[in-house]
């Protein structure tokens, strides 16, 4: 594997899914290693629960919130906080996740953006609500109930069905638009959003690479490079 001369590149974005915490004890959704629940991801994960079966997302989540909160950060995810420590004054890091784990922020990066939400927290289901979401990290067994306007609580998470937050969505195409070097790492590579993010840094001429634990297929044209093998594993090299 060689390595990258990252002193040649000013606007950095590492896109990060499942694969890179498997090696902290959480499953993938898809692929080797995957999560066998009993519960269906795009059901119980789903919007539509709010109005049949509410607390089947909890049922779904709060299995999901007891294993992240006893989840510690990797190797990989410590390379990368490292990483954005090292920057040169005249370099800019964007680390977008689509991890709800919390991981990337234990382990001390700082410019996050997080497309599909924070497990370690609880928002209220009524858009129009003022509640904020707030740091939460109970397994409830009972449907949480708002204070403010009754509706359901939810992990603040994005479910199946609802749109990326638009801060988090502009946030990450501001940073793709911008960028001269794009690396994925643990997610398929196939399907969205990393397929669309490695499509536009191609269309702004970046450098782009693919770090995943199984090799892509199809393949993406987009990527330049592919390098297979465990995140926790090619990272501390990759980035160092």
């Amino acid at each position: 594997m060689n390595k990258i001369d990252f002193s040649l590149y000013q606007q950095i974005v590492v896109l990060t899914g499942a694969g890179i915490s498997v090696a902290s004890g959480l499953k993938t959704y898809r692929g080797a290693g995957s999560d066998s629940s009993e519960y269906d991801f795009a059901d119980y994960g789903h919007i539509d629960r709010l109005k049949d079966d509410p607390m089947k997302v909890w049922k779904l989540y709060g299995k999901l919130r007891k294993d992240i909160i006893q989840a510690q950060p990797n190797s990989a995810h410590y390379s990368l906080a490292e990483f954005e420590r090292r920057l040169l004054p005249n370099q800019n890091f964007t680390l977008i996740t689509q991890n709800v784990d919390g991981l990337h922020q234990k382990a001390g990066s700082k410019n996050i953006v997080e497309l599909h939400g924070n497990m370690h927290k609880t928002r209220c289901s009524n858009l129009e609500c003022k509640l904020v979401p707030f740091k939460d990290e109970k397994v409830y067994t009972e449907l949480p109930i708002c204070d403010l306007c009754k509706s359901p609580l939810l992990p603040d998470v994005v479910l199946f069905g609802e749109k990326i937050p638009a801060f988090a969505d502009w946030s990450s195409k501001r940073a793709l638009r911008e960028c001269d070097l794009f690396i994925a790492v643990g997610t398929s590579g196939t399907v969205s959003p990393a397929a669309n993010f490695v499509r536009s840094a191609e269309y702004a001429d970046a450098k782009t690479i693919l770090v995943n634990l199984e090799p892509m297929e199809p393949k993406n044209p987009a990527f330049q490079d592919e390098i297979n093998g465990k995140a926790e594993e090619l990272l501390p090299r990759l980035m160092a």
